[in-house]
């Protein structure tokens, strides 16, 4: 279990997909330019292609953390997490429930 000041510091924003490739390298991966609002876009690389294309995500907005350490994946450099929930067959990404501004805080 973690304390509520722990879970305060994870910074959850939400991101609208502008580009989105699925990686030759790898069966699961799909490279992603995410916007978070003016003059943040990001690379963020995902193990869901095996549950969304890339045409289901570009211009579609979902929830990602943001403040992690970015992590290297094959040779890219991912600068955030996507928002997923999951069982043993499906993934479901997490979407805002309305129109909102990219790089709005999710509390």
């Amino acid at each position: 279990m973690i304390n509520i000041e722990d879970f305060l510091k994870i910074e959850m924003r939400v991101g609208l997909i502008l580009e989105a490739t699925k990686l030759e390298e790898s069966n699961k991966l799909i490279l992603m330019k995410v916007s978070f609002g003016e003059d943040d876009t990001r690379t963020v690389v995902s193990g869901i292609a095996k549950h969304y294309s890339p045409e289901d995500l570009i211009n579609n907005k979902f929830m990602f953390v943001t403040n992690l350490e970015p992590r290297k994946i094959l040779e890219y450099e991912s600068q955030a997490m996507i928002v997923a929930s999951h069982n043993e067959e499906t993934i479901s990404l997490l979407k805002p429930e309305k129109d909102i501004e990219p790089g709005s805080a999710i509390s």
